[in-house]
This record gives C-alpha cells, structure tokens and sequence, in this order.
C-alpha cells in the first residue's frame, strides 16, 4: 500500500518556521501585485456560503458533499462553498463590469471529503478571479495568453523571494508547455491520467494541460470537471514540477467559461439536465450573463511550491489524521 504523506530522505526546511510565516505573507501580497496588474482585476468581498437552492455551489467531480447548515431564520439550507466558479460571473454582472475588466478574492473554502496527502487538506485557500471577455476571445488563443500571464506573475513573485531570501533554490521555466488531454493520452497510452501528468511535467516543467472534463478516445475523461461553469474545449489546468517531492503540483485550474450553446451541449453529456432549472443556468442561457474567463490559484500550493516545502501543512493550518502526524513527526513543522 503506497504511502499518502512522503517526507524525502534527508529533507530540511530551507526556512525557519518563523521565516516560513513571514515569507507566506510576502508571496501572497507580491503575487496580488502582479497578478491583478495584468489582468486588470479588482479585489472584492466573497461569500463563505451561498444558497443551497441557488445553483451556485461548485459540485466539483459531482460526488464531494458540500457543508451543509440550517438557517432559523431563512427557509432553506446554506452551503460552505466549494469554490466561486459561478458565483464570480453572476457579481461581474452586479458589479457592473465590462469587458477587459474583473475581479478577483480570497475564497475560502471546506472540502470535506478530500483526500489528506502531501498536496491535499480539508481547508481550501485561493485566489478566486473571473474577467469579462468578448465572445471573439472565445479561443485557444486567449485562454493560452491568459496562462502566460499567470506564469510570469508567478515567476515574478519567486525572483522578489530570492532576493529576499537567498537559501531558496527554486528555478522555475517561464516557458508554458501547452498539450491537451487527448494528446496526453496519445503519448501515454497506457498511463492513467496522473501518471500521464507525472512524466509529462517531469520533461516539461511549466506545463498547461487543456481540453478537461470531455470523454478522451479511449471513453474516459481525464479528469472530472464540472459542467456548467468550463467551456471543457476551452480549460485546463496549470502544473509546476517540483522537486522536493518529485511530483507535478497543479496550482491552478482555469478556463473560458461556457456560453449558452457549450452549457447545454456539457449537461447532456454529463446527465445533468436537471440544473437547468437553477437561476444562474437559466441566465447563461438568456445571455444575461457576461461572457467571462476565470480561475483559481491555489495559496498554499503557491507557497508551498516557492518555498520548497513537501507538505502543504507547512504553510496552512488545518486538521490532519494521525497517519498523517505520524509521518510527520519530528521531520516537519506542521502549523
């Protein structure tokens, strides 16, 4: 049985934990920066639960339970989000946004049936952001300027922490590896999907994998992505290698977001024609929405892949089962 927490032979913290803290608050404050400079976002407040009846909860792979509590006051259940994919196009449209323009927030979130590992906890953290577009950047094209963007914002937060602390070792390719998921599966044939992004990554260390959540020649998808928020022609995901655990990290998941035609093409396919009775979907389909891109970049993975950390534990502080603990002990400072 394969170990879920690995802690490398030999592994030492290139920060102290007190350094470690003060490091977390520049990565995330330097990242903002250069993040919101580029793609012209502006930071607004985010809902930690939204209507269960709404729509508006991410269901993720469609089999993770979101948290669920009664309201006295209200009549119906709220949920602790799972992420804002669509609660961020509906506050473009609120907000009065127009195209070139966008936002971006902390979301903070619970997933509670997530699998604890070195990369994965229950607490969730991450810059939520959603731009609005026009229906011609509907396209490759864009989404692929759009990543490259987000690269250089991450390289350049990684070059300020070398500067400021210089035992960081980090070299990270600014050149984006674009291959979608068919292709993947082309190369590796008979990999699963993690093992195809495993040796990929390893040769291609800034790598954008596009096209998830559609049935590969092979009859499976690559991965589960929901089906009302990515257009799944026009989405992927962003990995970095990292070294210290010799593993692909995915920071950020991302896509053009779908319009009327690809939204009901997607639920089809997905057996999920029943959220066309929710507000947000009826919306899309009265191109009462903004067409928009959007994403999320995880916090703590950012910081864990620019501080050379093994386990995400390091940067965040959340709960950790006892085999978790275990491995960990004595070997690495988990907040």
């Amino acid at each position: 049985m394969k170990e879920k927490t690995i802690v490398p032979k030999d592994y030492q913290s290139s920060l102290s934990v007190y350094d470690t803290q003060k490091a977390i608050g520049l990565t995330k404050h330097w990242f903002e920066e250069a993040l919101t400079g580029s793609l012209k976002l502006k930071r607004v407040s985010a809902p930690l639960f939204v209507d269960a009846s709404s729509g508006l909860n991410d269901n993720l792979n469609g089999v993770e339970r979101p948290v669920q509590f009664d309201v006295p006051a209200l009549a119906t259940p709220a949920e602790v989000v799972h992420s804002l994919a669509k609660w961020k196009r509906t506050a473009l449209k609120q907000y009065d946004f127009h195209i070139g323009n966008g936002i971006y927030t902390d979301m903070n979130a619970i997933r509670r049936d997530e699998e604890l590992d070195n990369l994965h906890s229950i607490y969730v953290d991450q810059w939520d952001w959603e731009r609005v577009i026009s229906r011609e950047q509907r396209n490759l094209d864009y989404l692929k300027q759009t990543v490259q963007q987000i690269v250089n914002a991450i390289i350049e937060t990684s070059s300020r922490l070398h500067t400021k602390y210089p035992s960081l070792s980090i070299e990270l390719d600014s050149n984006v590896s674009f291959i979608t998921t068919q292709e993947l599966e082309n190369l590796y044939p008979d990999f699963n999907d993690k093992e195809r992004e495993q040796a990929y990554v390893k040769e291609h260390p800034t790598t954008f994998i596009m096209q998830i959540g559609d049935k590969l020649l092979s009859g499976k998808p690559h991965d589960g992505r929901s089906p009302d928020y990515d257009d799944w022609q026009l989405n992927g995901d962003l990995l970095f290698w990292h070294e210290p655990l010799q593993t692909a990290v995915e920071i950020s998941s991302m896509g053009i977001r779908v319009d009327e035609t690809s939204l009901k093409e997607q639920l089809e396919k997905a057996n999920a024609t029943d959220r066309l009775k929710y507000p947000y979907h009826q919306q899309i389909l009265a191109n009462e929405l903004p067409l928009t891109i959007g994403g999320g970049i995880g916090q703590s993975r950012l910081c864990m892949l620019l501080l050379e950390k093994v386990h995400i534990g390091e940067v965040q502080v959340s709960l950790w089962d006892e085999e978790t603990l275990d491995a960990c002990r004595g070997k690495i400072n988990l907040l």
